[in-house]
């Protein structure tokens, strides 16, 4: 795609299902710009993230990924450009799978995949791993590995697709602390690799922000509270509105934290 072309956009984007969802969303993300998407539980960040990989359609508005406005291309196909990775995708994988198995099966579009690994696939795959860290784990079973190993290999899935988008929906969910550090640098070096992938994080904990991020969406009751710039768009104020509670940003060393005031 273009450097001028938005990678993704939302135009008006209202769901209503017995009240509303999201409300009058105008959001965009251009090529190179790696997004937080912030807010409460219930704010609708998950609601979002369905409408753009084509689960939920729009009461009106429009959706546009990659150049295809919703309603207008088949979005079965828009969904092999966006990678995923989510807690839905973990619970559908089979205990006994295997790592190589785990990744090789994103080129394909399938969870289990029992087919034959070519040697193509199997070098690819273990490139996407060990840039991810992960290649130790090449044949171990899914059901021997932690949460902090399944999430990386989730990412190295979703990129044996050739996924021109990454959603990270909370991934950082049930990590220990020395896990979700793990895991957050294996995102920087992912960027430093392949800095044309657009990557959307999906979190309430400002902790899990790193440097490669560089933009905002602050979401509450279904709106937009402010977006843009990281260090423009997050402030003390706008984070109280957002999460409804009077809160300090802190920032060290790159990295946030909120403090309750």
């Amino acid at each position: 795609m273009s450097l001028d072309e938005p990678v993704l956009r939302v135009d008006q984007l209202t769901i209503e299902r017995n009240g509303y969802l999201l409300k009058d969303i105008c959001w965009q993300v251009m090529p190179r710009e790696n997004w937080v998407i912030l807010g409460a539980n219930g704010s609708g960040k998950t609601v979002l993230l369905k409408s753009l990989t084509g689960y939920f359609p729009p009461t009106r508005g429009d959706i546009s990924v990659l150049g295809n406005t919703y309603g207008n291309y088949d979005w079965n196909r828009v969904r092999l450009r966006i990678g995923m990775v989510s807690s839905s995708i973990q619970q559908r994988i089979g205990q006994g799978e295997r790592a190589i198995e785990v990744v090789v099966s994103g080129k394909y579009a399938q969870v289990n995949y029992w087919g034959p690994i070519s040697k193509k696939d199997r070098v690819r795959a273990r490139s996407l791993m060990e840039r991810l860290e992960c290649e130790y784990l090449l044949d171990k079973t899914w059901i021997t590995l932690s949460q902090g190993e399944r999430q990386r290999l989730l990412i190295a899935r979703a990129l044996m697709a050739k996924a021109e988008i990454l959603i990270l929906d909370e991934p950082c969910a049930g990590l220990d602390p020395v896990a979700r550090e793990q895991f957050l640098n294996a995102l920087e070096n992912l960027n430093r690799h392949q800095p044309d992938l657009s990557l959307l994080l999906v979190t309430h904990h400002v902790e899990e922000i790193t440097p490669c991020f560089t933009h905002c969406l602050l979401l509450g009751a279904g709106e937009v509270v402010s977006q843009g710039p990281i260090g423009t768009t997050m402030s003390s104020a706008s984070l109280s509105i957002t999460f409804d509670k009077p809160l300090k940003l802190k920032r060290s060393n790159g990295r946030y934290r909120l403090q309750w005031v």
